[in-house]
């Protein structure tokens, strides 16, 4: 048991001795964003690829991480700040939305940004009208 107890505690000393001392990359610093919920492109026409572009804006007193950000179906392809935004800075998140699978009429697809928040995900969305 003893051995048991020894080998934890020397287990959880070494992770602990791996971690980095840079508040962006330690767990649990939390900070807050502020990213419009909503990018309109209007009427686009079947087949072109919509461009949005969302601004995000570190609001907190922590650097803000965005650590992923996913499109809600296989049409939408993200890209977005990969380092850290500084308090008071801003970054970005661009979403390419691919309209050739898509009706007429109005779409909607969303974009999830995974970041040191609370809530952790934020939901903005991309709003077109299909057009001939």
């Amino acid at each position: 048991m003893k051995k048991i107890a020894f080998l934890g505690l020397v287990a959880l000393s070494f992770l602990t001795a791996c971690g980095s001392d840079s508040p962006s990359e330690i767990v649990g610093y939390k900070t807050t964003m502020k990213v419009a919920s909503v990018f309109n492109a209007g009427k686009i026409a079947r087949g072109e690829v919509i461009h949005a572009n969302f601004v995000v804006e570190n609001t907190g007193d922590q650097p803000l991480v965005l650590s992923d950000v996913s499109g809600s179906c296989s049409c939408t392809v993200a890209d977005w700040s990969k380092e850290p935004i500084a308090p008071g800075e801003k970054g970005f998140v661009k979403a390419n939305v691919k309209t050739e699978s898509f009706s007429e009429g109005p779409v909607t697809r969303s974009v999830t940004i995974l970041s040191n928040t609370t809530p952790p995900n934020t939901k903005v969305v991309v709003e077109a009208t299909i057009i001939k």
